[in-house]
């Protein structure tokens, strides 16, 4: 019964580190990266489809990304929802190739990409407590229940907070790690 908890328990909390990371990856640093992009909804004949479902994207350069879409009459939906989303891109149209230059950061536009980064890591760090939270009234209700012994629950409860603690430790590199390419010049 406690395993089963504790299994789940970390089950979640690796699925919030996994949201963590995908979010990270949507967040513009120095260089040009696909992930930058490919999440944007193009609309793709009445339906929203992600952009890398529609189009091939690649960098060019270490400041380019190009879009080649599959379709060439899909070369104004995708301009469009670059124009909209919240990247402030410019893309260039050669025929059926979408390229988009990054231009350089600015020591502004850092500060508040990495406002954004913590705000997006107390998310993560507040998402693995509520499953900690959750594990642990598990673990309680299985007590009451007299399916568990008390030491079995206060060993639960000392082995949730562990995993609680490593998945809050990874939380907190994917950070530094993240704030290390931000701030890089």
């Amino acid at each position: 019964m406690l395993n089963d908890i504790k299994a789940e328990a970390s089950s979640r909390m690796q699925k919030c580190i996994q949201s963590f990371q995908s979010d990270l990856k949507k967040l513009r640093t120095g260089r040009a990266h696909p992930s930058l992009i490919e999440g944007l909804k193009v609309d793709f004949y009445g339906s929203e489809s992600p952009l890398n479902q529609v189009a091939n994207i690649s960098v060019e350069d270490g400041r380019t990304l190009v879009v080649t879409p599959w379709d060439r009459n899909m070369v104004a939906a995708i301009e469009k929802a670059i124009h909209k989303s919240d990247l402030h891109l410019t893309p260039n149209t050669a025929g059926t190739v979408i390229r988009i230059p990054l231009p350089p950061l600015t020591e502004e536009r850092r500060r508040d990409i990495m406002k954004v980064v913590k705000q997006d890591a107390e998310a993560a760090r507040v998402s693995v407590r509520n499953v900690r939270r959750d594990a642990l009234a598990e673990a309680r209700e299985a007590l009451k229940e007299k399916l568990i012994s008390q030491d079995d629950e206060r060993r639960g409860q000392d082995e949730i907070q562990k995993l609680t603690d490593k998945a809050i430790a990874d939380i907190e590199q994917l950070l530094a790690v993240k704030e290390k390419e931000v701030l890089q010049v």
